[in-house]
């Protein structure tokens, strides 16, 4: 019996060194918000579990963008994972740019994820990532404050209400806005926002001809109602405002409602950080009548580029990152109000997450987006806040730019919107779509 168990221990100490042997370290790009900072404080378990190490480029979002779409298109290597989305995952999936995941673990379970999101991160029926998180946008607004102005928020409520419960919860002396929105530029920041904003006015980034169509009455409504509406009841230095900053207004009490992604909803109802977490409550993004929200559909997924030399590691930590046990991780640590959602389909059927005030209306959110059909007319691309086509990010990052301008007073509307038509139709013209 001592030569055997000798024998066993000597066998475990030859394992756990070719495991060793064969440990990487993974190089990570992510991008800077709470779900993501979260996932960076628990990946001692994979190191344990793996062997493998990560270090962390954690980067704002609009540089994460730029960082990895360089590094991706010119085949330099600098990571094994990226954080990506919807928008860039099919374009660079069809390129080959990025490492099928069609051979993930029965245990995994991909067919869990949730449908909207796995489509939104294939290409030609191959998932090329796999989603952290899956969100919409949704109404996010302070309960006591929409009870002082004597109003009730509806479950799916008009741009018009908003716009006038902004101006009643507003209270310059008390330094709260009425609302806070992205006006920051960049194509998945303010640009982001304002198109699909724009989508429930009826305004559309191309016609069937691949023309702009900025010079339209959409458009133009849009952005004198969103200038507007924020001039009167958003903080000071909106123009400039993105995610982060947004989210931080809300959680210090300065924001009466708040329009944004529904994944910020753990953040603001955590009486760890957000002073305002026991009267917050949530709704649908708004309409206009014309049958369409204002409500996005995206994914952060997690993609390894082809170049990558460790893909079988990077396989194994995506498979850890985005699996149920990871959540369950979340769960243990820090409750289930806290854990990625709008990913798989096993939470919303999960007891424990079912008493989450805010995730029937996050999966309600989800569901309602509909990204071949976002546009009141018809339009001849795919998306709800970007149109899926690859010229569509340096487009709208300066349209985006001209648009915050708008917002800062440093140009009209009819100026931001004249710009934005001629760019956008040069740069359409250049890339041959007219």
């Amino acid at each position: 019996m001592k030569y055997t168990v000798r024998a066993l221990l000597g066998a475990t100490a030859l394992c756990s060194a070719a495991a060793l042997a064969h440990a990487e370290t993974l190089t990570i790009a992510t991008v800077n918000n709470g779900d993501m900072i979260r996932m960076q404080g628990l990946t001692d378990d994979f190191t344990a579990k793996t062997g493998h190490t990560v270090e962390w480029v954690t980067l704002e979002e609009n540089v994460l963008r730029q960082r990895v779409t360089t590094d991706i298109s010119t085949n330099g290597g600098a990571f094994d994972i990226m954080t990506i989305g919807m928008y860039e995952t099919p374009i660079w999936g069809a390129n080959g740019w990025l490492v099928p995941l069609d051979d993930l673990s029965e245990e995994y379970n991909a067919a869990d994820i949730l449908p909207a999101m796995a489509g939104g991160l294939s290409y030609d029926g191959t998932l090329y990532a796999a989603p952290f998180y899956g969100e919409s946008s949704m109404i996010m607004y302070r309960t006591d404050l929409m009870e002082k102005a004597g109003l009730e928020m509806p479950t799916a409520p008009t741009w018009s209400f908003i716009r006038e419960a902004a101006a009643a919860m507003t209270d310059r002396d008390a330094d709260i806005n009425g609302i806070c929105l992205r006006g920051k530029a960049g194509w998945g920041e303010g640009g982001a926002f304002i198109t699909a904003m724009g989508n429930s006015f009826g305004a559309q980034w191309f016609d069937m001809d691949w023309n702009a169509t900025f010079d339209g009455e959409a458009w133009a409504n849009t952005l004198n109602f969103f200038k507007g509406m924020m001039d009167e009841s958003g903080p000071a230095g909106y123009a400039t405002n993105g995610f982060n900053e947004n989210l931080s207004l809300f959680q210090q009490g300065k924001c009466g409602m708040w329009i944004d992604a529904t994944v910020a909803a753990s953040f603001v109802t955590n009486p760890n950080d957000s002073t305002v977490a026991d009267s917050v409550g949530f709704a649908l993004a708004p309409d206009n009548g014309l049958g369409k929200r204002s409500n996005w559909l995206w994914a952060w997924a997690l993609a390894i580029p082809a170049g990558s030399q460790k893909t079988d590691a990077a396989k194994q930590f995506i498979e850890w990152a985005t699996s149920t046990s990871y959540i369950e991780l979340v769960a243990a640590n820090e409750g289930w109000a806290n854990v990625p959602p709008g990913a798989r389909v096993s939470l919303y059927e999960n007891p424990n997450y079912k008493d989450v005030p805010f995730a029937q209306m996050t999966l309600d959110s989800i569901l309602s987006a509909d990204p071949l059909n976002a546009t009141v007319n018809e339009a001849p691309y795919v998306g709800v806040q970007f149109a899926a086509i690859p010229e569509f990010a340096g487009i709208a990052t300066d349209v985006s730019q001209e648009f915050s301008a708008a917002y800062a007073g440093q140009q009209t509307v009819e100026e931001a919107l004249a710009k934005a038509q001629a760019l956008t139709n040069d740069a359409m013209e250049a890339a041959g779509y007219r």
